[in-house]
């Protein structure tokens, strides 16, 4: 594993922007901390989205919610977020990471 941070310095700091513009705080304060477990795997290629957390057996159940936001491309931010901490960052129609 490593640090969203390491992996794609940009990206972390428009997570964190686009979090911070939807009164995010605590999440957007997670973002240097956050660790790239393992790609999406789904193999469309509009699709980045990785896990940040190990992938659920099935639904992620109580405690889910999506936080959906606001990037500075065309494209999709979503998160998944269990019990306040970001699990899963779906990132979809964005030029390559970095």
């Amino acid at each position: 594993m490593n640090r969203l941070v390491d992996r794609w310095p940009k990206l972390s700091i428009e997570l964190r922007d686009a979090l911070t513009a939807e009164d995010e705080a605590g999440l957007a304060r997670s973002v240097d901390s956050l660790e790239v477990v393992q790609p999406c795997g789904c193999g469309d290629d509009f699709c980045q989205s990785f896990y940040t957390a190990d992938p659920p057996d099935g639904a992620y159940g109580p405690g889910h919610r999506n936080a959906l936001l606001d990037p500075p491309w065309t494209g999709m931010l979503i998160l998944d977020v269990v019990d306040d901490e970001i699990v899963y960052v779906e990132v979809l129609d964005r030029p390559p990471l970095d």
